[in-house]
């Protein structure tokens, strides 16, 4: 079975065939009715931007079987036919030794590693949402369908024996000759976010008791991994985006099985650990600023610091609009970000090794800083830029794409 290449280079045809039956469904799912203000002005807002962009998806999606890793097997993995595979991104074959160990060549990536798994997650956190998402926009009565599809990949991925992923990255971004796995890792799941994120509204509703237990058992035994492994912990303790993102899945995969006491304890993590030590004082991400790509890390760690903020509403005091008392937290980063983000060509620091023209894409950030902070200019940019990118690189730094989820 072969990977779709994600949503940028998909049957353009195929879009327009659906785009009229896209655009044919009225109805907004009423179970927002009695939201509260700032989440119907926020869901307002991604529905009306993104509401053909989701249903055109969507009904292409609607064709597409789930692929779970066990349709990618392959002999350069240590583990097994359920255990997820992935080589580290940036280390390549030494020329003065070319069959020795690979070496690091750090912000470029090797094309010729295997990334079948990581393609069928991508795919998983491309399609999942998307079909979510048009379930959520339209209701039971125009969307179903959509909803059921969706679920389909959950029962695929995390509960049918035959196909489900082991809970665990014991095998993730090994290095050939060096390592069956690392730390580093734990960053490929980030693409379960948004799928975690659209079970959320799934589980008790379209999905199954039986299949919702399945689900929620293999989160809890992940998150319980992520929590108390070696690979886990050293990531949770990392320097710079690595532990972001490890907050963002803790989070995120707490808030699905409802584990209030692990959310608390990562809203502890951002403003006592991350915030201090990764935000500057103009709201850069200084060790981001030190790497090949400054660009792109700079707003993939604030793209991710906002959906961390974000998953972890309704823990303590709303993380969106938290601050230190010098005034560092989301808002002060997206300060900081907004007009580079607006004109690419006014970054003052090094340009990335690979991929900078490639950026900037609609940040998730700006959407979330937008409403937390007040900020129409962030909205306003926010809407008028790409959704849907298909450079690879940036697809793979990108695991939130349907806000309509989130808000």
């Amino acid at each position: 079975m072969q990977v779709l290449n994600f949503i940028g280079n998909l049957d353009r045809r195929a879009f327009l065939k659906t785009a009229a039956a896209a655009s044919a469904a009225l109805t907004l799912n009423p179970a927002w009715a009695k939201a509260p203000a700032e989440k119907e002005d926020g869901h307002a807002l991604v529905a009306k931007t993104d509401r053909q962009r989701i249903l055109t998806a969507a009904n292409l999606y609607l064709a597409q079987k789930p692929a779970t890793i066990t349709d990618f097997p392959t002999k350069r993995s240590p583990g097994g036919l359920h255990d997820f595979y992935s080589q580290a991104d940036y280390f390549w074959p030494n020329p003065k030794d070319p069959n020795g160990p690979y070496i690091n060549r750090d912000g470029q990536s090797n094309p010729e590693n295997f990334a079948d798994h990581r393609k069928a997650m991508i795919r998983l956190s491309v399609e999942m949402p998307a079909l979510t998402a048009a379930w959520v926009l339209l209701g039971d009565k125009q969307g179903k369908r959509y909803g059921e599809a969706a679920c389909a990949h959950l029962r695929a991925w995390f509960v049918t024996p035959a196909t489900r992923m082991n809970p665990n990255l014991e095998f993730s971004q090994g290095v050939k000759g060096v390592s069956t796995g690392r730390s580093f890792g734990v960053i490929d799941t980030l693409h379960l976010v948004e799928v975690a994120r659209a079970a959320s509204f799934l589980m008790g509703t379209l999905l199954s008791p039986e299949d919702s237990a399945g689900v929620k058992t293999w989160f809890t035994e992940y998150l319980s991994w992520l929590k108390t492994s070696k690979f886990g912990t050293t990531e949770r303790d990392a320097l710079n985006n690595h532990s972001m993102c490890w907050a963002l899945q803790a989070a995120e995969f707490a808030r699905l099985i409802k584990d209030e006491t692990t959310r608390a304890e990562v809203y502890h993590q951002y403003i006592t650990i991350l915030l201090p030590n990764q935000l500057g004082p103009n709201g850069s991400f200084p060790k981001e600023l030190l790497r090949t790509k400054p660009y792109s890390y700079s707003i993939f760690n604030f793209d991710v610091m906002a959906g961390l903020c974000q998953s972890l509403k309704g823990v303590q005091q709303d993380a969106t609009k938290f601050a230190l008392p010098d005034g560092r937290g989301l808002c002060k980063s997206a300060e900081f970000l907004y007009p580079f983000l607006k004109d690419r060509n006014a970054w003052p620091y090094a340009h990335d090794v690979e991929h900078f023209d490639a950026l900037p894409v609609r940040s998730p950030g700006l959407l979330f800083a937008g409403l937390a902070c007040h900020q129409q200019p962030y909205l306003d940019l926010w809407k008028s830029l790409n959704p849907d990118p298909t450079d690879r690189e940036i697809i793979r730094n990108y695991p939130i794409r349907q806000p309509l989820l989130w808000v």
